[in-house]
């Protein structure tokens, strides 16, 4: 039961980092922007910095089961010390433009965590629908939700 739910800490949090990524800057394509932000989240990830991750969230964020910013935070920082090693591999982005400042992003990721072993020892595949909004000139995610996906 333990090794579940550390798995769907690890889930969550990667999929929270994800998120965030696609956060972007406003310059240039909003779409182009969206997907570089997305970058940025793999790379936050990677370097296992939970503030990195948090600042890319807006304010008033909300993910799954009423999380919060600060909330998302604090997962990512307990998956990255019960994890020495975490990734989130990205399948196929989606980037829907609504409005003026406003985007939808829909993908697929296989989060895995360990020991920093050969293999990870925990790795779950998500569906992810992110909402964005233009603030002050960058692109925060607003909203995440995240499904495991039957694979």
């Amino acid at each position: 039961m333990q090794q579940i739910r550390g798995f769907q800490r690890i889930g969550r949090l990667v999929c929270m980092a994800l998120l965030l990524v696609l956060a972007g800057c406003s310059r240039g394509d909003p779409e182009q922007a969206v997907r570089a932000q997305l970058e940025v989240l793999q790379q936050a990830i990677d370097a296992r910095d939970a503030g990195a991750v948090a600042d890319l969230l807006a304010e008033d964020f909300i993910g799954n089961d009423g999380l919060d910013r600060r909330g998302a935070k604090q997962l990512a920082a307990g998956v990255f010390l019960r994890h020495r090693e975490v990734g989130a591999r990205l399948g196929p982005v989606t980037v829907e433009l609504r409005g003026e400042g406003e985007a939808i992003a829909r993908f697929s990721v296989l989060a895995t965590g360990g020991s920093g072993g050969l293999l990870p020892e925990q790795g779950q595949v998500y569906q992810v629908e992110t909402g964005w909004r233009l603030q002050d000139g960058d692109w925060k995610l607003l909203n995440a939700s995240w499904t495991p996906s039957g694979i």
